[in-house]
């Protein structure tokens, strides 16, 4: 089984992306399941929303305490809760953040990991840039496909498709497309 857990505040898409993660994999004729966990529920607070994806049917129904996989929609949240808590050692972590792992004093974390398990992407500015708005999900999608192979663009982009409208969809199908590229990109000069 492999599982994965959002962080992100309240507005960034954070349950809508684990949502299409799961969609994604079910695509791929995957066993998924996604869920989100609430605090208070007001925009700009912390929001976790996990999926898990197997072969064979999901039971559990617990949050999920060892991802395999973090995906942080809000690099502050670093600095206010313990995100990579339970992370396993080969582990992925992607980042939204046109800053550098330095730049977010993520070396530590980074060292532990394995080589190329550890990335930043600037999701928000690719959202800004193909759909208009500041929305991280589908971007960060499509670099954690391209980082992973969990699961691939074009199952992203059809449960994109299913979600949103075509205009919508296109545009956040551009979105992930791009950071998809970037991770590939920035993998290629590593």
């Amino acid at each position: 089984m492999f599982q994965v857990r959002f962080h992100g505040r309240g507005g960034q898409g954070v349950v809508t992306g684990a949502e299409l993660l799961s969609v994604a994999a079910f695509l791929e004729q995957h066993h998924a399941q996604a869920f989100p966990s609430f605090g208070s529920e007001r925009t700009g607070a912390p929001v976790v929303s996990f999926c898990r994806i197997d072969d064979k049917e999901i039971r559990l129904r617990e949050p999920i305490l060892e991802p395999d996989a973090l995906i942080v929609q809000d690099p502050t949240l670093f600095k206010a809760i313990d995100v990579c808590q339970g992370l396993k050692l080969n582990g992925y972590l992607l980042v939204n953040s046109h800053r550098s792992l330095t730049d977010l004093h993520l070396d530590t974390i980074a060292m532990q990991l394995p080589a190329r398990h550890v990335l930043t992407v600037p999701a928000s500015e690719l959202a800004l840039k193909y759909v208009g708005r500041p929305f991280p999900n589908a971007a960060l999608l499509g670099a954690f496909a391209r980082l992973t192979g969990i699961v691939h663009l074009k199952s992203v982009a059809a449960a994109i498709r299913e979600a949103f409208p075509e205009k919508i969809a296109e545009a956040n199908i551009a979105a992930a497309t791009a950071a998809h590229d970037a991770v590939a990109n920035a993998h290629a000069a590593a």
